[in-house]
């Protein structure tokens, strides 16, 4: 089969793609024909050699897909041949077929296209824990999404907004502002404007940050959050490591989100982190996850926002597409 196995770090140029044989499902495992892809920004970091969850090279990369069960491992129990399924797991999606565990394969939205399917899983579940089962917002709450426009912050800007809350969401570009709007948001242009002094003018601080930026981002963040407030880490795109560059190692040190706990305490704020590849270890756990998200899905008829399709020849393109800070949305690969 084709497939993108990463033999060494650097840019885009480095994914090339290559013949390898398909994979064959152990016990408790599916093999799943792959149709789309979805790129996540990890992704480019793991790339870089810049992600500590990524697995020991060579390895075929890719976080999530959507596909068909081909074929089912000893000991598989509820899925079968045929069935369409969105799998979640540390790697293996670059590739037309991959094998993961059943608990890691879940069922597919009938209502969705191949491209949203694949852009659902991540980017949906990051968002759903951090702002239901860690900083447990609830309705009438005001909540700020940075960098809102895309896979994660669209999926956020769409729960919050249906949980009832206020949300605000930081972007650059019209386009990216419009589509926060559209979603239920209201837009803060974070180049034309201070998004601290614009939310403090239209009511106060608020109850709730996700937080992906790191550096002066998140120190505002911080100041904004009120009394009981909450503030999740889900990444640091601030983050411009260069393993060659010792002065990039400062400057990295000096962007990561640090905390002082005395003022934390006399202000009584509270923060989180959250990186769901690690909860996929809990079988029980990633259940309990994904039905809760699954019904509130279909509830309150949410979608992913599926920005750009590239083709499985061009996805080296799509990495340097992401890292453009051009794209919107979900970036989407299809077989």
């Amino acid at each position: 089969m084709k497939a993108y196995r990463l033999r060494k770090t650097g840019k885009a140029k480095v994914l090339k793609m290559e013949e390898i044989q398909e994979p064959s499902p152990s016990q408790g495992q599916v093999k799943v024909k792959i149709a789309t892809i979805g790129i996540n920004y990890a992704e480019i970091l793991s790339r870089k050699g810049q992600y500590s969850w990524a697995p020991k090279k060579p390895y075929v990369m890719g976080m999530e897909c959507y596909g068909e069960v081909v074929e089912v491992g000893a000991g598989v129990k509820a899925l079968k041949v045929g069935d369409k399924v969105i799998v979640g797991q540390q790697y293996g999606s670059y590739a037309e077929y991959v094998c993961a565990p059943e608990h890691l394969c879940f069922p597919a939205f009938e209502s969705f296209t191949p491209e949203e399917n694949a852009a659902y899983l991540v980017n949906f579940m990051t968002a759903w824990v951090a702002l239901k089962k860690l900083c447990r917002v609830e309705a009438g709450e005001r909540v700020l999404i940075q960098a809102a426009a895309g896979g994660v912050g669209t999926a956020a800007v769409q729960v919050g907004h249906s949980l009832g809350c206020k949300v605000y969401g930081t972007a650059s570009k019209d386009e990216k502002l419009e589509l926060i709007k559209k979603l239920g948001g209201i837009p803060v242009n974070y180049r034309t404007q201070d998004f601290y002094s614009v939310i403090m003018n239209d009511g106060g601080k608020v109850n709730c940050v996700l937080e992906t930026v790191g550096g002066e981002v998140f120190k505002k963040s911080m100041k904004l959050l009120d009394s009981f407030g909450r503030l999740v880490v889900i990444g640091f795109a601030s983050m411009n490591l260069k393993i060659w560059n010792p002065i990039s190692w400062v400057k990295t040190y000096l962007d990561a989100p640090k905390v002082n706990m005395m003022k934390m305490a006399t202000e009584s704020k509270g923060i989180f982190a959250s990186h769901i590849g690690y909860l996929t270890e809990n079988e029980g756990l990633t259940s309990d996850i994904w039905d809760e998200l699954y019904k509130f899905t279909k509830d309150n008829n949410l979608k992913p926002i599926v920005g750009k399709v590239f083709d499985f020849s061009d996805l080296p393109d799509a990495h340097t597409y992401m890292e453009s800070r051009d794209s919107v949305g979900k970036i989407v690969i299809k077989l």
